[in-house]
């Protein structure tokens, strides 16, 4: 007979001790099952010892987490975690160096089980870690581990980074300034300021006065990749929590200190290209520093996180735009109307010079009025266009440095179009600024950062004023395309769908510098882009003839279970996802896949920068039959809990969760996918687990591909033959239906 539901067939050992093989009643208390255990091996006081997982983070098991034992785990018997956590704590205050280093070790091995945690901290483990810290009388391996020990029992969210003192602050600070310090502390020192900053503002201002940016700038120099990586963390949490004043002041810092270098390319040194003098870093045999290296071209790999601080920086760089995109032109601002009359004398300056000499102010200002007309405004009164927000003054500051930094170009694009009077002249002005509102929004200025994108453009890196000098490039390829499609005032609207679809192509590539930017755009020309349109149109759509109608839905069921078996594969293989907390962006791992039989979800942790782990190391498992819903988007119970989703839009579009039967309540299993492919893929594979339906985008599109595929292939012989739309005639029934058949004659 079958044992009960609720017994699970367990081994659990013990050093120096034969395992144990038990079946666990989970309806039994557990110190009931702890005392059977003891007993079994003549052990007294079993209230001392307590049960963990033998593999993964060898978590404690209790009476809240039990449910996640199953057939075949291993557990092993161990000091409870009270007694642990009073063991550790004591070996800190009367231990040797040694002692407090293998204490400290033991420390960070347990401090990600939150029961521990709770029992380190109620004793106050952290109060006497923050003791071994300020101290600093070890600033190697114990502090590393005592700052890695503080860290993780941080995580836990048990105690706020608001509660830490300003002097115990300050010495991390010290930690991350000083240059004689071992490689392993400072990425740790800086993670937990990160920490700090993005979670209290007022230590956070503490930490922005206390932190030079120049120290920053020394760390980015390393080829110690950790080191770069949190001291970009930590350069963007400063940036984020600061005013946008303060903000602008110190990127425009960072970019004087040339700070483009260290992320886009090795700093030169020679005549005209003098590195910046930053405070020399003396300890280049502990963190690697050799000589200037840069971000993005280094050889070693761009981690996902150091992608992600990419991402942020370039958003808050281009944010500082967004007072300018909102600012509308004020008419009685001398700078400005200033500003719009350079723009027309360097169109029409020699002309305006010739034509204006000696006339009267009124025939002066109908002649700056045509000017202007001519320009590409729609208005006598350029400050009527530019009232519109966005994009405000922004267009104004695009069109100026076009004509200064461009000037031939500039005169060129202007003068061609004034003159023409075959209603094909491009207007400058209107085209400024609709593109200077199409690139803003291709660029996402002035809207939240995302929690977890890294989709950065290395070009923003090579050069000052990159949304600028975009611009130039921009307003050239309208014009270019404009003669291409030889529109008239009539398709402008047309011409910058055009243009639109030019830039959002070439910037999807990813190039690494605006000049191999221009060369792509400009090749993809008006004709290129018909010939994509047609070639993605073919491949979406297929004949409406209603016989190809009819077969593709005969084909539609054994395709989709193709596409129900792909998913399951796909499911099997597994996924690393990337654990997201309430409070800041983790650079935690953990794996998921299906059993082969597809009865199991296995699921761990796994540490950063390790591969997909075998599904026989993964410690944690749910029954497929356990399993009653899948949840997405706002309805997952981790989206729920991140607050505002204007900020977390992109996470919401990742997020889906699965509710399972956990004892007598409903539990969830909560995911964050790495990209809207493997969202649709999980989803759709957990929907066929389910026996629901697959909904998802990614299905519709490869159903579609399979489908014209499997057609073309079914249709090869009728090529170049017209398919009627209507079925050939039946032809009548005969007039009876007496058939002959004369059984005598043998078939051959």
């Amino acid at each position: 007979m079958a044992p009960p539901r609720d017994v699970v067939k367990i081994a659990v050992q013990m050093r120096d001790a034969i395992p144990q093989l038990i079946q666990l009643d989970q309806a039994k208390p557990l110190a009931a099952v702890l005392k059977e255990v003891c007993d079994a091996w003549n052990l007294a006081h079993s209230e001392r010892y307590a049960l963990q997982f033998a593999d993964g983070h060898r978590r404690y098991i209790t009476e809240n987490n039990r449910t996640e034992i199953k057939n075949g785990s291993i557990l092993c018997l161990s000091t409870a975690p009270d007694l642990k956590a009073e063991q550790l704590l004591g070996g800190l205050q009367r231990g040797s160096r040694e002692g407090r280093r293998e204490t400290l070790g033991d420390l960070v091995l347990l401090a990600p089980d939150m029961t521990f945690a709770q029992e380190v901290i109620s004793r106050d483990g952290l109060q006497r870690l923050g003791t071994i810290i300020e101290d600093g009388d070890d600033l190697g391996e114990v502090l590393a581990l005592a700052l890695m020990s503080f860290l993780e029992l941080m995580e836990h969210g048990v105690v706020s980074w608001e509660t830490l003192s300003i002097p115990f602050v300050r010495k991390v600070v010290c930690y991350v300034n000083m240059n004689l310090m071992d490689a392993s502390v400072q990425p740790l020192a800086l993670r937990l300021l990160e920490s700090v900053t993005l979670s209290s503002p007022v230590l956070g201002q503490l930490v922005k006065s206390e932190v030079p940016l120049d120290r920053l700038l020394v760390h980015l120099q390393v080829m110690n990749q950790e080191l770069q990586t949190k001291a970009m963390a930590l350069l963007t949490a400063l940036l984020q929590g600061a005013t946008p004043a303060e903000r602008k002041h110190m990127l425009d810092y960072l970019w004087q200190r040339n700070f483009r270098q260290f992320i886009y390319k090795v700093g030169r040194t020679g005549p005209g290209r003098p590195l910046p003098a930053l405070p020399q870093c003396s300890h280049t045999h502990t963190c690697g520093l050799a000589v200037p290296q840069n971000i993005i071209h280094s050889a070693a790999p761009l981690g996902d996180e150091m992608a992600h601080h990419l991402y942020v920086l370039q958003s808050l760089t281009l944010g500082l735009l967004e007072s300018r995109m909102r600012t509308p032109l004020d008419p009685y601002s001398q700078e400005q109307r200033e500003q719009l009359q350079a723009l027309r004398q360097a169109a029409f300056e020699s002309e305006g010079e010739s034509l204006g000499a000696g006339l009267s102010a009124d025939r002066r200002r109908s002649l700056c009025a045509r000017e202007f007309r001519k320009l590409g405004f729609s208005n006598s009164n350029p400050a009527q266009d530019l009232e519109r927000v966005p994009p405000g003054l922004l267009a104004l500051d695009n069109m100026l440095y076009f004509s200064k930094h461009a000037p031939s170009a500039y005169s060129r694009f202007v003068l061609e179009n004034s003159s023409r009077e075959d209603k094909h002249e491009c207007p400058f002005a209107r085209s400024s600024i609709q593109l200077t509102v199409l690139l803003c929004d291709l660029l996402r200025v002035g809207e939240p950062c995302s929690e977890t994108a890294q989709d950065y453009s290395p070009m923003f890196f090579g050069q000052d004023q990159s949304f600028h000098e975009l611009f130039c490039v921009s307003i050239q390829l309208l014009n270019k395309t404009w003669k291409e499609m030889r529109a008239t005032q009539e398709d402008f609207d047309k011409v910058m769908q055009v243009v639109r679809e030019q830039l959002a192509r070439t910037l999807a590539l990813k190039p690494s510098s605006l000049e191999l930017f221009r060369t792509k755009v400009n090749a993809l020309t008006y004709g290129e882009v018909l010939r994509l349109r047609q070639t993605e149109r073919l491949h979406q759509e297929g004949t409406l003839a209603p016989p190809i109608l009819e077969l593709r839905e005969k084909l539609k069921p054994e395709l989709l279970g193709l596409i129900r078996q792909q998913r399951l594969l796909r499911l099997c293989e597994g996924t690393l996802f990337r654990k997201i907390s309430s409070r800041r962006r983790q650079d935690k791992l953990w794996f998921c896949c299906l059993s082969p039989n597809h009865k199991v979800l296995q699921y761990g942790d796994v540490e950063d920068g390790a591969g997909p782990p075998g599904p026989e190391s993964l410690p944690e498992q749910l029954p497929v039959a356990d399993i009653r819903a899948l949840l997405t988007g706002k309805d997952c119970p981790h989206i729920r809990e991140k607050g505002s989703m204007k900020q977390n839009k992109d996470l919401c579009e990742l997020a889906f969760s699965v509710s399972y039967d956990h004892g007598e309540q409903e539990a969830y299993l909560n995911f964050i996918a790495p990209s809207k492919r493997e969202f649709h893929l999980w989803t759709d594979g957990l929907s066929t687990l389910l026996g629901s339906p697959m909904g998802s985008e990614q299905t519709r599109l490869d159903l579609e591909q399979l489908l014209t595929m499997e057609t073309k292939l079914r249709l090869l012989e009728l090529e170049n033959v017209p398919i009627p739309e209507q079925p050939p005639p039946i032809p009548p029934p005969p007039t009876n239906f007496n058939f002959c058949y004369d059984c005598s004659i043998t078939e051959p």
